[in-house]
């Protein structure tokens, strides 16, 4: 069980202020042992397979170094699921990135980076026309000491950092180098953020959860939703907390935030995405997206 701190006054509706939700550990691939996991992408109700392609023999693609390069993907591309064995960020100067690993997913937009560490099988999917920066470190690089996906904040100077570092990135001169040092020390200041989506391990959360991810509007109480699954809400609620470490408000809104960043990636106009995700209104949709990433849903379809 974990415990979770208790919301304060006018907390946000299924947030707890400051929360990390990066809590379940990341499924690994251990050679000769197949990864299959269906992992629910949220556009378009498309699934990010990490399971391993034809041709791999049967393993999870390896790439031995994580590169350093940028990227253009176009609207619902995948970057199939594979892994490194250095450690990489992720970048979306343009558009939201959905990274899936076995323990959830995450979705940033352009003022959050994504961490993946090194080992951590992953797939990638763009939301909107995407510019995709990567950015390898070695593993024995780890300047915020962390061993599970995280997103993190990017201030303009990490940002102007990020894009310099992938525009020229085998060059080894003493400027690039200086230019890494200085990365680091952007990157050690950084703020964790709750992007975090884990999944469900248990079947009957399971099948509670992909009601929801077949439809984040959905606003049947958790009862409701378990009445179909065959659980109690009882049971289920005990397990939201075991299985993912939040409650199921928290997962739910945690999903439907999810659901709106990659709905404003594809210009879908505010009103619409606060319909589409659940939303009473959508004042209050703006507010929850507000408190929660620090600037209005607008800034997204600018």
């Amino acid at each position: 069980m974990v415990d979770l701190p208790v919301p304060s006054r006018g907390a946000l509706p299924g947030v707890v202020p400051g929360m990390y939700f990066g809590t379940a550990p990341t499924i690994r691939a251990r050679r000769g042992v197949p990864l299959s996991i269906n992992c629910q992408a949220l556009m378009e109700n498309r699934q990010i397979d990490l399971t391993p392609r034809a041709g791999h023999g049967g393993e999870v693609r390896h790439e031995a170094g994580a590169p350093t390069r940028s990227r253009w993907l176009t609207p619902g591309e995948v970057i199939d699921a594979h892994r490194h064995d250095d450690h990489q960020i992720v970048y979306a100067a343009r558009g939201v990135v959905l990274v899936t690993t076995g323990s959830g997913s995450w979705v940033a937009p352009a003022n959050r980076a994504l961490w993946i560490p090194a080992g951590t099988v992953h797939a990638h999917q763009a939301s909107g026309d995407l510019e995709l920066h990567f950015l390898g470190l070695p593993a024995a690089v780890n300047p915020l000491g962390l061993d599970e996906p995280t997103a993190l904040s990017v201030s303009p100077l990490l940002r102007e950092l990020l894009l310099a570092s992938t525009r020229s990135p085998g060059d080894g001169s003493d400027e690039r180098r200086r230019l890494r040092a200085v990365l680091l020390d952007q990157l050690r200041a950084s703020a964790q953020q709750p992007l975090h989506l884990p999944a469900p391990t248990v079947a009957r959360l399971r099948a509670v959860c992909d009601l929801l991810y077949a439809d984040p509007a959905d606003n049947r109480t958790l009862a409701q939703l378990g009445s179909q699954a065959g659980a109690s809400a009882r049971t289920l609620s005990r397990l939201f907390r075991s299985d993912l470490g939040m409650t199921f408000p928290q997962w739910r809104t945690q999903l439907r935030l999810q659901h709106a960043l990659l709905l404003l990636a594809e210009h879908t106009p505010v009103t619409a995405v606060a319909h589409r995700c659940g939303w009473s209104s959508a004042s209050a949709f703006i507010d929850v997206f507000g408190r929660v990433f620090g600037h209005t849903p607008g800034a997204h379809t600018a």
